[in-house]
């Protein structure tokens, strides 16, 4: 038996007046004896020139385990510009809760871990069942904690993505590589742990574009935002995802 197991296709939703299909399933990874619900935003066209993007959502202390459809803002976005969009859910509700004080660096390490386990799988099993996308230009987008798995993902697996983004992570330290393209969007809030952003020095050695948005918060990014606010972040990513 495949050791990938889809376990449910709990809903497929046609969107009147979106140029795209939603459905939401499971994965099981069954060397950990995990779940892995996943959302998917597809194109109405899906060949070999469409792009995968992976996003992983935000902490909310294992309190949503829709988590990973409340950025629908942006995720419908990507699909309506002709992304293939997986949206991973990281947090379980039996799942230990994220670290609150220590050194973050070692203390949501076990966290950030799990999330990179995940996007790995789900990288693994979707190229199985969608071959004929573009692996090549895989891209990943992370907000908060999920912007810290994602900038560790990009530190241990560089060779699989073309691009990460992350959405005002403020603990993993981003990697100091050219490749892939790293981007940060930041919150007008909070500043990020010392020694996680690059130096101005650094961005312009490894090109990696930091970007301010003022008056938009750390929870702005997530579905407390405004239209105004969540319209400013679309353009801002998918400038990136279309730089050459």
């Amino acid at each position: 038996m495949n050791r990938i197991i889809i376990l449910l296709i709990s809903l497929i939703i046609s969107l009147q007046g979106f140029s795209q299909t939603e459905f939401t399933t499971c994965l099981f990874d069954a060397e950990r004896s995990r779940v892995i619900p996943i959302a998917v935003y597809q194109p109405q066209k899906v060949n070999s020139k469409t792009k995968v993007i992976i996003f992983s959502h935000g902490y909310d202390g294992n309190k949503n385990s829709k988590s990973n459809q409340s950025y629908s803002y942006l995720t419908r976005f990507l699909a309506e510009k002709g992304f293939y969009v997986i949206s991973v859910q990281h947090e379980l509700p039996d799942d230990p809760l994220l670290a609150m004080e220590g050194d973050f660096m070692q203390t949501r390490m076990p966290n950030w871990e799990r999330g990179t386990d995940n996007i790995l799988f789900t990288i693994q099993e979707f190229k199985k069942l969608k071959p004929q996308l573009n692996w090549d230009d895989l891209v990943l987008i992370g907000h908060s904690n999920g912007g810290d798995m994602t900038m560790l993902f990009a530190s241990k697996y560089p060779q699989l993505i073309s691009k990460a983004i992350s959405m005002d992570h403020r603990r993993m330290i981003m990697p100091r590589t050219q490749k892939p393209q790293l981007y940060t969007l930041r919150g007008c809030d909070y500043d990020a742990d010392a020694g996680v952003l690059p130096t101005e020095q650094e961005q312009q050695q490894f090109h990696v574009k930091i970007i301010k948005l003022d008056g938009v918060t750390h929870s702005n990014m997530g579905e407390n935002g405004t239209e105004e606010q969540h319209n400013l972040i679309n353009w801002h990513v998918y400038e990136f995802l279309t730089r050459k």
